[in-house]
């Protein structure tokens, strides 16, 4: 077994109203921010409160809120530029996914010689990039807190996997009162998407005792959210959604997601489809995959997920996984093909090699082919 290698960058501070508190936490970095960030966080006034809280910290804070849904990695470049002439002193990322990722290359781009596209063709940046903070708004990122971020290729819309310094993230801020507001198919689907990242990263290679015991935990959070939704039964959907998301993000830096989240991040980037929607609808094909390569694994899965296992063989507990996930999403009524969302499966075969290529997925428990990435998507179609 290889050594088990585990270290945390940046502080982390999740609570309620936590937001409040950055003139003191932001305290030592410097007192111009660009605050990146989407324009559907003006609902419920929450760029408007952000900005509030930073400017009464005597913290003078430059707005760009052009990151949208389909934004590619050159968003980052006119921002960096803003951050450059601003001289800033800190960029804090306010929003989803994609926010958070563009907010990691203007913090890279506003002060290193290296380009964009030297970044997306893999040159690394060692140690030029302005403090990052993450201010995450809609659960779990698998790569919250290692050394690699998702872009998108604005050359072909392909999705690749940039390296960033080490350091460059000095904080989180999960604040509930922040986060999206998520209800029907978009909460169970996000739900589902977590769970896809969780289960990959607990059945990969590089998995430990460690990613282990926070993923467990991680599936059990997620189960009982499905639970509550399948039964109408009243829960704090967001806490413990954030909760579920952050034991997922930080057992996904200890293992490594794999081709489920890569082909779901790769659809994402070429067409105007949610990550968390692509997701979904490969979960189950992904679990299949996952049997076959760990089934004591998958079985203990099962046993998270509340499934009685007992007296059943390992191989048909570990399928009971991937039943109940099924009746789930059909009382749930989320998506389950590809086709729904006005794909053309001859068109997928770029994104099945795009996916296929983000070094993460080597770890996967099985040796994937491009030929099996798109045997993925064909199945999922």
């Amino acid at each position: 077994m290889a050594d088990t290698v585990f270290k945390l960058d940046p502080e982390v501070i999740i609570g309620r109203d936590t937001i409040n508190r950055t003139g003191t936490l932001f305290a030592g970095y410097g007192s111009k921010i660009l605050l990146a960030t989407e324009q559907g966080l003006y609902e419920n006034n929450c760029i408007e409160r952000v900005t509030r809280i930073l400017e009464d910290a005597g913290l003078e804070t430059i707005l760009f809120d052009e990151i949208h849904a389909q934004s590619t990695a050159d968003t980052a470049e006119s921002a960096a530029s803003l951050a450059r002439g601003a001289r800033c002193d800190m960029v804090v990322g306010f929003g989803g996914l994609k926010t958070q990722y563009i907010a990691k290359l203007i913090s890279i781009l506003a002060v290193s010689s290296l380009s964009l596209f030297d970044l997306l063709d893999g040159k690394k940046e060692e140690q030029a990039f302005i403090p990052y903070v993450a201010i995450p708004v809609s659960g779990g990122d698998p790569f919250l807190f290692s050394d690699s971020l998702i872009a998108v290729d604005p050359r072909d819309r392909l999705v690749k996997l940039v390296k960033s310094p080490k350091g460059l993230s000095k904080m989180v801020i999960m604040d509930p009162g922040l986060s999206e507001s998520l209800s029907g198919k978009f909460a169970s689907t996000a739900v589902f998407d977590g769970l896809c990242v969780t289960l990959e990263a607990y059945c990969s290679a590089k998995s430990s005792f460690v990613s282990d015991a926070l993923l467990e935990q991680a599936i059990s959070l997620y189960a009982g959210i499905m639970n509550s939704y399948a039964d109408n039964m009243p829960f704090d959907f967001i806490t413990t959604f954030i909760n579920a998301g952050f034991l997922m993000s930080l057992g996904a830096s200890a293992s490594a997601p794999g081709i489920g989240v890569a082909l779901a991040y790769s659809l994402n980037a070429k067409y105007p489809v949610a990550k968390s929607w692509c997701a979904t609808v490969l979960l189950p094909y992904v679990m299949e995959k996952l049997v076959a390569a760990r089934p004591q694994k998958m079985a203990k899965v099962a046993t998270l997920l509340g499934e009685p296992i007992e007296g059943v063989s390992t191989a048909d507990a570990a399928n009971m996984a991937v039943e109940l996930i099924r009746r789930r999403m059909g009382q749930l009524e989320v998506p389950a093909r590809l086709k729904d969302f006005k794909l053309s499966l001859d068109r997928l075969v770029f994104a099945a090699e795009a996916a296929r290529n983000l070094e993460f997925v080597a770890l996967s428990p099985w040796t994937v082919a491009a030929e099996d990435a798109y045997d993925l998507l064909k199945q999922a179609f």
